[in-house]
């Protein structure tokens, strides 16, 4: 794949929440995050899919 951007599907983006918190998530495209204003994490997105793992997250 080219260095474009995998769109993530809205229906999944809408069930998806924080595993540490269960808060709603803030997709952000640029990065390719799913960022959790609550715990202060941002997931990663790789090849279209959210990586939901606490040990894999950044820290914001």
């Amino acid at each position: 794949m080219s260095d474009e951007k995998r769109a993530i599907d809205r229906e999944l983006l809408d069930i998806l929440v924080c595993p540490m918190t269960r808060t709603r998530l803030v997709h952000d495209v640029e990065a390719e995050e799913l960022i959790s204003e609550a715990a202060g994490l941002a997931y990663p997105i790789q090849d279209g899919i959210p990586v939901m793992l606490v040990e894999e997250a950044r820290k914001l």
